[in-house]
This record gives C-alpha cells, sequence and structure tokens, in this order.
C-alpha cells in the first residue's frame, strides 16, 4: 500500500515548516495567502489527505450522526432520511445509516458499530420485535445523546419524536363510519410497536364514540407487506359478515388489498370504502386515489437531526423524558367516499 502522504512531506518539498503547512491547510489568518495558495496545490500535487480521524479524535467530537432504521426501502423513511441529511449538512454533519431489517438482533449490532464508530449522537426507530432498550445504554452511560423517532421506545434519558398515531387512527376511523360504514376492519402491524398500538387505541375509540361495538375478527395483525394485503383480502371474501369499511395502517399493504379485492369483483368505495396511512406517493396514483393520513417523514427528520445538533451545542437538553409531537392530516380521496 502506498504511504500516505503527511505534512511533513510537504514541508520538506517546500522547504517550510510543519507547523506553517499545518496552518495553512487549516486556512490560518497568520499565514498570507500566496503561501496557503502554494501549500495547497503542492498537497493536492502530492496526493495529501486530511487526517479528520485523528482531528476528530483530539477534539473528542466525530461530526457524524448515526441513523438506526427499520428499512431503507420505504417512501416514508427515505422522506424522514432527507430531511436529516438536510440539516445535517448545513450543520456540517455527516450522517452514518443502518437498517436493522426489522431484527432485533441486527439492531443491537448496529448500535454496537455505532458506539465503536465513535458517532456525536444516534437517530433510531426501532425494529419490529424490539422489546428492550439496553443495548442503548451504552450511549447513555457515555453521555452521547440518544433520540427516538416514529418508532420509539420508552427511555429515561432521551427524546421521542411522534405524531399522535391515536389520533390519526381515530380520524381515519371516524372518517370511514361518517361515510356510513358499519363493519370497519383494521389491519394493522405488531402491536408491541407504539405506532400500531396507539393507531389501534383511535380506532377502537372511534368505535366507542360513534355506537359501534368493537369485534376481535375485525382486526388483524400482520407484516403490512404486500402479501399481507392479499391476504387480507382473501380474509374478507371468506367471511360471513364482510366489513364495508377497511382501515389499514400502511398505503403500500392497503394498495395491495384494494387490488386484490377489485379483481375480485368488489367495488370501491362502493362495497369496501378504504384508508391507508402515511400519504405515500402510490396512494395518488392508484384507482381509485385512496384516502390516507399524510405523515410528515421529512419533518420528522429535519426535527430529529436539528433536536440532536442543538443539543450537541448546548442550545438544547435531550436527555430527559420528553416528547415532540407532529402534526398529521387526513387526506380524504375517492377510495372512500360512499354516496351516503
Amino acid at each position: 500500500m502506498e504511504k500516505e502522504t503527511t505534512i511533513y512531506d510537504i514541508a520538506r518539498r517546500l522547504k517550510l515548516s510543519p507547523a506553517t503547512v499545518s496552518r495553512a491547510l487549516n486556512d490560518h489568518p497568520a499565514i498570507n495567502s500566496n503561501t496557503k495558495s502554494t501549500i495547497a496545490a503542492t498537497a493536492k500535487e502530492m496526493g495529501y489527505r486530511s487526517n479528520t480521524f485523528a482531528s476528530n479524535l483530539r477534539r473528542q467530537r466525530t461530526n457524524t450522526i448515526g441513523v438506526i432504521v427499520p428499512r431503507l426501502d420505504s417512501h416514508f423513511m427515505s422522506t424522514v432520511l432527507a430531511g436529516m441529511e438536510k440539516v445535517a449538512n448545513a450543520a456540517s454533519y455527516n450522517l452514518i445509516i443502518s437498517q436493522s431489517l426489522e431484527s432485533v438482533r441486527k439492531e443491537i449490532a448496529n448500535a454496537k458499530t455505532m458506539f465503536n464508530s465513535r458517532v456525536d449522537g444516534l437517530l433510531v426507530s426501532v425494529a419490529y420485535d424490539t422489546e428492550m432498550s439496553e443495548h442503548f445504554d451504552a450511549f447513555v452511560n457515555k453521555g452521547i445523546p440518544l433520540l427516538f423517532f416514529d418508532r420509539v421506545l420508552a427511555h429515561k434519558r432521551s427524546t421521542c419524536i411522534v405524531i399522535d398515531n391515536a389520533k390519526a387512527g381515530y380520524e381515519a376511523t371516524a372518517h370511514l363510519i361518517q361515510q356510513g360504514c358499519r363493519r370497519v376492519m383494521h389491519v394493522t402491524g405488531n402491536l408491541k410497536r407504539n405506532v400500531y398500538a396507539d393507531r389501534l387505541k383511535g380506532y377502537k375509540l372511534a368505535l366507542l364514540d360513534f355506537g359501534l361495538a368493537y369485534e376481535d375478527e375485525l382486526v388483524m395483525v400482520t407484516d403490512l407487506s404486500h402479501e399481507a394485503g392479499l391476504k387480507a383480502a382473501s380474509h374478507i371474501q371468506t367471511m360471513k359478515n364482510p366489513p364495508d369499511g377497511l382501515f389499514v395502517t400502511n398505503d403500500f399493504c392497503a394498495v395491495s388489498c384494494m387490488s386484490a379485492l377489485k379483481k375480485a369483483g368488489l367495488s370501491i368505495p362502493a362495497d369496501i370504502a378504504v384508508v391507508g396511512f402515511n400519504d405515500d406517493p402510490v396512494s395518488s396514483v392508484v384507482e381509485p386515489t385512496l384516502t390516507t393520513v399524510h405523515y410528515p417523514g421529512e419533518k420528522m427528520g429535519e426535527v430529529a437531526a436539528q433536536s440532536l445538533i442543538n443539543h450537541l451545542n448546548g442550545a438544547m437538553d435531550i436527555q430527559t423524558t420528553n416528547t415532540i409531537i407532529l402534526h398529521s392530516e387526513l387526506i380524504v380521496r375517492d377510495s372512500s367516499k360512499k354516496a351516503v
């Protein structure tokens, strides 16, 4: 392997002191512009690379933020990451991004890697099967700020950023009931996760407020995949008393279910009205267009990154129990507009 060029090599080439070279490369005002230009040109010619790792170790700051997400292949998560990237770049921070692939074992490994990479802070949306938070204790014990977003864990030394999922679930269900639906089915994800548990709470509360009975057979817990949508559609067709309304907590799964129901001859929304969740791009191009809950992914990413950076800069303390709630909105489209 070719030897790395150092400031000492540049100093020898130009017959200058290493201190002068170092100051020039760091744009020190004591070095005149001509000398800076000469040193910069020589450094480029010799293939010099600044050793930011060593510099950061001296400062005990790496200017990197770790991010752990369940999956990278979702529109929602890509918008969250776009928001984080925007804020981080503006503040001269880099992101190290990893995915747990919905596995707590991989999440634990990711957390260890982030810790050993000396990230300045960690942003986390937890996996389906994560129940405990011990694998994040090393960060808290070391004073490294920890922030959960979307899928969160209760932790006494971190901030959580969420929407009011119970309110969003209530509004989605209430909308279907107001359209004339009397048997609303709810297809959701792992109820260990706050997002799905809270949306189910909202669903139940809406039924109660409108005088409708809750029925276990009208709730399906799935992984919200394309296949889960097909299974939900198949199940609906076998029910003796099928639903006339359907609230699915993920647009991707909702579209899959809706397409299968249409192929089976059901009319949407006449036979069954459908509401999804997340406001993915597919919701506005499917036929009929899908009523959904707008989830402010990019805003969530921006707020998460800015809160962490504010903490690192001493402008905010996120290592106390705190929750930031962002606004969501029901977007009504054709899939739920029954003639009542």
